[in-house]
């Protein structure tokens, strides 16, 4: 059955199948053939992902539920969805006519709310939105396309989440040399960021006259970021037991965006 929302067409699969792991026993790793197709499993979580239901209520056409939860763990930890994702990233700016690496980045952050599947150890109070949960802390570039994303305790201050945030963007994009940022990272932040990872916060402030809704420079632009990524039902709530797991999710999210948009002007 084809979920006109989530399934992939023939057109993503395409930009999608060649940036999957090759199987093992394909190339003399051993073990045994895998027995659903990679296309189907992939439908599977694109569906859950969009649909935001739990994994045992996958519908029956679907691989089962616990086959396809173990291939997503194991790619999370093989590192195959931001393998996925910064490829497709890439593409994406260069048909835009755009350097594949970029050099300005914008950072923000958003609490959301975490399911009773969320432990106590890693979930916390954001005490200024009054949301107990996890609080994800995302990159992007100057076209709103993710560059980095870190998933913490919602009781993790901004300038204390964008050090290990910017950390991570440094790691993976080494040309990234301006960073915009809200006032909430004002402060300490701007002068370590500058003097041990050679990157300069430039934070875009409100102005005090200003009443109302006000589209900002530079910091619209990760909003709408982050309204993309809650297109996905799944993203909208933290139901996920591990952050790393939520963090794939976003990054499944951004696949799906960018992957149907490489699919219609492919």
């Amino acid at each position: 059955m084809v979920y006109p929302s989530s399934s992939v067409t023939n057109a993503q699969w395409a930009l999608l199948e060649p940036l999957l792991r090759t199987p093992g026993n394909t190339t003399g790793g051993g073990g045994r053939p895998e027995k659903h197709c990679r296309r189907l499993v992939l439908d599977a979580i694109f569906y859950l992902v969009r649909g935001g239901i739990a994994w045992r209520q996958l519908p029956a056409e679907f691989p089962p539920a616990t086959t396809v939860y173990a291939i997503f763990v194991r790619w999370v930890r093989a590192g195959v969805w931001q393998h996925i994702h910064d490829v497709l990233r890439d593409q994406v700016r260069v048909r835009g006519d755009r350097h594949p690496l970029p050099s300005a980045a914008i950072i923000d952050s958003q609490s959301v709310r975490g399911a009773d599947t969320v432990p106590r150890s890693s979930r916390g109070f954001d005490a200024g939105k009054k949301i107990n949960g996890r609080k994800r802390h995302i990159a992007v570039d100057t076209n709103g396309l993710l560059l980095a994303v870190v998933v913490t305790m919602a009781s993790i201050q901004d300038r204390d989440g964008a050090n290990r945030l910017l950390s991570v963007l440094r790691a993976h994009c080494s040309t990234i040399s301006l960073v915009w940022a809200d006032g909430g990272y004002a402060g300490r932040l701007i002068d370590w960021s500058k003097k041990v990872l050679a990157l300069t916060v430039q934070v875009v402030k409100r102005a005090d006259d200003i009443k109302g809704f006000k589209v900002l420079p530079r910091r619209w632009v990760v909003e709408r970021t982050f309204a993309w990524i809650s297109k996905h039902r799944r993203c909208v709530r933290d139901y996920e037991t591990r952050p790393d797991h939520h963090e794939a999710m976003i990054y499944i999210a951004m696949i799906a965006t960018m992957s149907r948009r490489r699919a219609r002007t492919a």
